[in-house]
């Protein structure tokens, strides 16, 4: 299992940091709770982006569009409940805004057979900008009722009610893709489309429907992120798309589809908010994360492409 490798680093990381935690507890106060907390309100929003990521990657294809979808998503939301809409209703709106753009790019990317990579890296700009023309360079204040507040950014059993909301989807997600017959399809369309097609499968529409799932995803955490901090703003998504993606391939995932697992995906996302942490703690400069998350997805994608070539010659 390729999952395997990431998890055995990320225990050696965690015991780390533990270790360190209790020899030093006033300088490095990675045990502490309110660290602990900053941990569980940050990581949901990039993992339920890299859980759509990455059901799409296993299907074979790429969306860049994710970030400024979620930051679109949210901004609609945001506007509605401004003027007067429930909650409950606009964040279901945004939802369904995010699976359609999804589809959208599905359309494109097999009507004209065109690489994913390239629908959507039009897409990233498309909706960057519609977010100005709606709005412009403003944030927007998002104001829920009590409930739906405490919903999505409540506690429960002091746990961070985000972190819950992205356990229970992790634990979707794992059903979908490892006990379904819909998960064996996006496996068998991402690893061989035509033999996929050859056994029966409607390769074509596992693509819409996980476009679909990476654009709802996208509108999923942009509800949690503005719940979370009361407004959005119009910038806040650039870079998360790469972000998602990096993670996924940390987590094993194979850039040529067709092979992953959701624990993957789950462990690159709590690895690199693991590092981005304790270089926060450190007070390291940011742009070692930057450097240090680069190394890291050249060394997956080299162990990544060697599974592959194993594969391909067994």
């Amino acid at each position: 299992m390729p999952a395997g490798a990431i998890l055995l680093l990320f225990l050696v990381v965690q015991l780390g940091c533990i270790v360190a935690g209790l020899l030093f507890p006033d300088d490095f106060r990675y045990l502490s709770s309110a660290n602990m907390g900053i941990m569980m309100r940050s990581v949901p929003v990039l993992g339920c982006l890299a859980l759509g990521a990455g059901v799409l990657m296993i299907a074979g294809e790429f969306d860049l569009s994710i970030g400024s979808v979620y930051t679109l998503t949210a901004v609609i939301m945001a506007l509605l409940v401004g003027v007067g809409v429930d909650a409950f209703i606009a964040a279901p709106v945004g939802l369904l805004i995010g699976a359609t753009i999804g589809l959208g790019n599905g359309f494109l990317t097999l009507k004209f057979n065109l690489p994913s990579f390239i629908v959507t890296l039009g897409g990233l700009l498309f909706w960057r900008g519609a977010v100005l023309l709606i709005n412009g360079a403003v944030q927007v204040r998002f104001d829920p009722n009590p409930v739906f507040n405490a919903l999505f950014s409540g506690t429960i059993f002091g746990i961070n009610a985000a972190f819950i909301w992205f356990i229970a989807l992790c634990l979707v997600f794992w059903a979908m893709l490892h006990r379904h017959r819909l998960g064996n399809h996006i496996f068998a369309t991402g690893g061989n489309r035509a033999a996929a097609t050859a056994i029966g499968v409607n390769t074509g529409r596992i693509k819409m429907i996980a476009f679909a799932i990476a654009g709802f995803m996208a509108a999923f955490a942009g509800i949690l992120a503005t719940t979370r901090v009361g407004s959005v703003q119009p910038g806040q998504g650039a870079g998360l798309e790469l972000q998602a993606i990096a993670a996924c391939v940390i987590g094993g995932l194979s850039l040529r589809g067709g092979r992953g697992s959701i624990l993957g995906v789950f462990l690159g996302v709590m690895l690199i908010f693991t590092i981005t942490d304790v270089l926060l703690l450190m007070r390291a400069p940011g742009f070692y994360l930057d450097m240090f998350i680069a190394t890291l997805i050249v060394a997956a994608s080299i162990f990544n492409h060697g599974l592959d070539r194993r594969g391909a010659e067994s």
